[in-house]
């Protein structure tokens, strides 16, 4: 294989194939990428056995094709540490050489049928979404799932596809974030509605998603997830278990309180609150009354804060304490000239909070006792 690449687009494409090959694993096969020439184009594939990529290697011209394996590692250093405009990269069974204008690196070489293939998408039945929704369904749920907990299911998001919707949903088993969005299906797609993709993947994911207007390609299976999007595919095995049954979490009152708030004065009077806040006392209450809300904190090893801002409601006093670093993660994802309605019924029930395109968060409170 005798290739000639321009450092600074495969630079872009390949940084993605390393942040899918794991730093360390018993394969060592594994640290490395899979970099496949014919006559005319080019391919990386990078995998740790959980999620994979391929990715077509754009501005490449070829003098001979072939097949290398390279480690990541070092092909990431001499990518970046390069100058050079264009490199050339050569392989033969025994090594790779990478050489610029004024440099020259000597690889060692595994062989590349000891790699294993990673899946392509051959899918004629899938779903189809823009980039744009994909994002803020990864954005607005990812952070509420749980990589530490003991169930297996809450460390992923769960993704529900119908004729013509997508559901996310990412919960820790303290708060819950459902974003939904537009979909179109292309044949006949079967989907499952415990279809849980690791954080991990989903990460991966948001990194490799094009422009928000670009539409991309989804194929659930029993066992995995494809992704297509224009040079690349994705793949991922999903999480194993059951998801928890969250529309029964999501509550449907009639007699609670909504108030609309402002995203942005509510994130900096949120701030402010916390600022005495403590890892033993993260709680801050939220006191709503005559046409204000006052945030307040109270640790005893650092001192009290009191906040006001001005908010619409006109009932009886009511009183709820939240984990503030929660409320935080949904205003955080949120435009800061936005507004949020907050339904609340009394200080022992959930809060939710949803906003006008259709994503939802509950969040449970806290005790009262919890100093």
């Amino acid at each position: 294989m005798k290739v000639k690449i321009k450092r600074e687009s495969f630079l872009k494409v390949f940084q993605i194939a390393a942040a899918v090959a794991p730093a360390r694993s018993p394969k060592t096969i594994l640290q490395n990428v899979k970099m496949e020439v014919s006559a005319s184009s080019g391919l990386l594939t990078a995998t740790d056995m959980e999620v994979g990529v391929r990715l077509t290697i754009p501005d490449l011209e070829v003098d001979t094709g072939g097949t290398a394996v390279i480690p990541v590692h070092r092909l990431s250093l001499i990518l970046r540490e390069s100058s050079d405009e264009f490199l050339f990269i050569e392989s033969d069974p025994d090594k790779t050489l990478v050489t610029g204008q004024s440099s020259r690196f000597e690889l060692q070489s595994q062989n590349p049928d000891e790699f294993p293939d990673v899946a392509d998408f051959e899918d004629n039945d899938y779903y189809e979404v823009t980039a744009g929704v994909m994002r803020e369904l990864i954005k607005r749920t990812l952070f509420a799932t749980d990589s530490e907990s003991s169930r297996y299911a809450l460390g992923g998001v769960l993704l529900e596809m119908e004729d013509d919707s997508i559901v996310a949903v990412g919960t820790d088993g303290r708060r819950l974030a459902k974003m939904q969005g537009a979909l179109t299906k292309v044949g006949d797609p079967s989907s499952s509605s415990a279809t849980i993709v690791p954080a991990r993947a989903m990460q991966l994911i948001e990194r490799i998603l094009p422009d928000d207007s670009v539409n991309i390609q989804l194929a659930a299976r029993a066992n995995d997830l494809l992704i297509r999007e224009p040079g690349c595919v994705f793949y991922t095995r999903l999480v194993e278990g059951r998801f928890p049954k969250w529309r029964e979490v999501l509550p449907d009152r009639k007699d609670s309180n909504r108030i609309d708030i402002p995203v942005g004065p509510m994130y900096s009077a949120l701030r402010q609150a916390a600022i005495v806040s403590s890892d033993e006392s993260r709680g801050v209450d939220f006191t709503f009354s005559d046409g204000s809300l006052v945030l307040s904190n109270s640790t005893a090893e650092v001192g009290q804060s009191r906040i006001e801002m001005p908010v619409p409601f006109d009932s009886e006093e009511l009183t709820i304490t939240l984990d503030h670093r929660y409320v935080a993660d949904f205003l955080k994802v949120l435009q800061p000239d936005k507004t949020f309605t907050l339904d609340i019924e009394n200080g022992d029930q959930a809060a939710y909070c949803v906003t006008d395109d259709n994503y939802g968060y509950v969040i449970m409170p806290l005790a009262k006792d919890r100093r």
